[in-house]
């Protein structure tokens, strides 16, 4: 997309409840949709209106949460109720969109032990795509991947960039706990369970990095336009970075 086309893209604004609205820009995935939510991000958390809490990106939409009460309240926001106010600032905020890109986040590489007690899936994921578990893990390890949004648990990042090879439905019957750290694949995705938690899906590797902490400034190792590359590593290595 052409950041000077980003100003005249046709915004669809809708309440998400008394204390939110959500604003779709798009119904395809796509990194140029992408990069639109994340300048878009960007320029509400430096312009925030009185109230503002926080705006949470996902694939096609920006949904922005407020303290209702400041926003009725306020006489810089025009209109009869939140959503008019809310909705009237997004649209002039969206007239000063700049013909700039936003930063493309960081590179990160996050080490997996592919396989064995760490990967109970990769047998089954290689099967279905008569694959060598060997090949699994080349072409999962050779990707890089963006990452479109957080969500499910804190610090779960959804990764596009799956070769098409690897696209494995999720799993009939999710698992009652998968631990943090398990690498999965779910459709054309990929992404780290930050912490022990249910899910479905195919879990083909881990990382003994921590993902998520709440007592990091970024509690997130991920964000919404990271790139991440995964690297893979054997149980010794695995053990020693763990260990530390």
């Amino acid at each position: 997309m052409q950041a000077s086309s980003q100003a005249d893209h046709q915004l669809k604004i809708y309440s998400l409840s008394e204390q939110g609205v959500t604003i779709e820009f798009g119904q395809a995935i796509s990194e140029d949709l992408l990069q639109l939510i994340t300048n878009f991000h960007q320029l509400v958390n430096q312009n925030p209106f009185p109230g503002f809490y926080t705006a949470v990106p996902a694939y096609t939409t920006l949904s922005v949460f407020f303290d209702p009460v400041k926003v009725i309240q306020s006489r810089e926001l025009p209109g009869e109720d939140c959503f008019e106010k809310v909705s009237g600032y997004i649209l002039r905020l969206k007239a000063t969109l700049k013909n700039t890109l936003a930063s493309q986040g960081n590179t990160i590489t996050i080490p997996v032990c592919y396989g064995g007690k760490f990967g109970p899936d990769i047998d089954e994921v290689a099967s279905i795509h008569n694959l060598a578990v060997d090949e699994v893990i080349r072409l999962h390890s050779s990707a890089e991947y963006k990452v479109y949004m957080i969500g499910f648990v804190p610090g779960f990042a959804y990764m596009g960039g799956l070769n098409d090879l690897l696209a494995t439905p999720r799993k009939a019957t999710p698992r009652s706990a998968v631990p943090a750290g398990a690498v999965g694949i779910a459709g054309k995705q990929t992404g780290v369970y930050p912490l022990k938690t249910p899910g479905g899906w195919q879990i083909i590797g881990q990382t003994p990095v921590k993902m998520f902490d709440a007592t990091r400034p970024q509690p997130s190792l991920l964000k919404a336009g990271d790139r991440v590359v995964f690297k893979s590593i054997d149980l010794p290595e695995f053990n020693l970075l763990a260990a530390k």
